[in-house]
């Protein structure tokens, strides 16, 4: 490893698992010292513990001022600083086929972890790095859900929609502190978020599953395979290395190229549409 991270100091919310996991295993690699914040206990602790001295684990709810808090004071404490604020943590919403289904009952909880969350991170994260005259780095990590307007998941989107805007104007406000302030976004990344059921099935059942599936989410993705946790943590380590820092306020895309555009040759379609009706006649 190249040790681009060499002495910082960074804090993973949602580090147990999935993108988090990927993240802190190689920010560690890179020579940093980094906070596991996480609700899942049990992963947490283990990811620590196979780390060693580079990495604690807090049980971190984000939605929770005290706790985004005290996952920042036990940063400074135990490594004597922050440099790096990942507010990876999200949920997802109900899923309901048709937005005249939802019931919206999970509202309150999406909007806390999926924006209040980012936003204590950023602000308490924000003034340890300002108080400190380094600046420092935070990544928040949105959606395509975020950038593409669609049916369903109306709660999700729009909690991914507002971290977005959030991340541009703090990286406005912010600027004058030297801290820089980056939005990833992920698209069909395989992780816990985006199982539909196989990994609680049986492994006949799980890959008929994840086959039907992964067929869906491929369809509108220009590079024809899932990404994994490995793809955003790799752009994770970019944007809080030094070899970003004339990047601040951006959103990169993650997904294998489902928002670039159409993927249909629609005018192919149409001329076969005429040449058919033509031949008809």
């Amino acid at each position: 490893m190249a040790q681009e991270l060499a002495g910082k100091v960074a804090i993973v919310t949602g580090g147990a698992c999935g993108i988090g996991r990927a993240t802190v295993e190689l920010f560690v690699a890179e020579g940093a010292n980094v906070v596991i914040a996480d609700v899942q206990d049990e992963p947490g602790e283990a990811l620590a513990a196979k780390l060693g001295d580079a990495a604690v684990f807090r049980h971190t709810d984000v939605s929770s001022e005290a706790d985004m808090q005290a996952v920042v004071d036990l940063a400074v404490e135990r490594f004597g600083g922050l440099d790096i604020m990942f507010n990876n943590a999200g949920i997802s919403c109900g899923a309901y086929p048709s937005f005249l289904d939802d019931k919206l009952d999970d509202f309150d909880r999406v909007m806390r972890v999926n924006v209040l969350g980012p936003m204590l991170g950023t602000r308490n994260a924000a003034r340890v790095m300002a108080k400190s005259g380094k600046g420092g780095v935070i990544l928040n990590t949105s959606s395509i859900a975020g950038t593409l307007a669609g049916m369903a998941m109306m709660t999700y989107r729009a909690s991914k929609a507002a971290l977005i805007q959030f991340s541009k104007s703090s990286a406005i406000d912010l600027a004058q502190h030297g801290i820089r302030v980056n939005c990833i976004v992920p698209g069909h990344v395989r992780t816990e978020l985006s199982s539909f059921g196989e990994k609680g099935a049986d492994a006949d059942l799980a890959t008929r599953i994840e086959q039907g599936v992964n067929a869906v989410y491929l369809s509108n993705q220009l590079i024809k395979r899932r990404g994994e946790p490995e793809d955003v943590a790799n752009v994770a380590l970019f944007m809080a290395s030094d070899k970003s820092r004339h990047m601040t306020g951006a959103v990169l895309p993650v997904e294998g190229g489902v928002t670039v555009g159409d993927p249909v040759n629609h005018l192919q379609d149409i001329m076969d549409a005429r040449a058919a009706a033509m031949s008809a006649n």
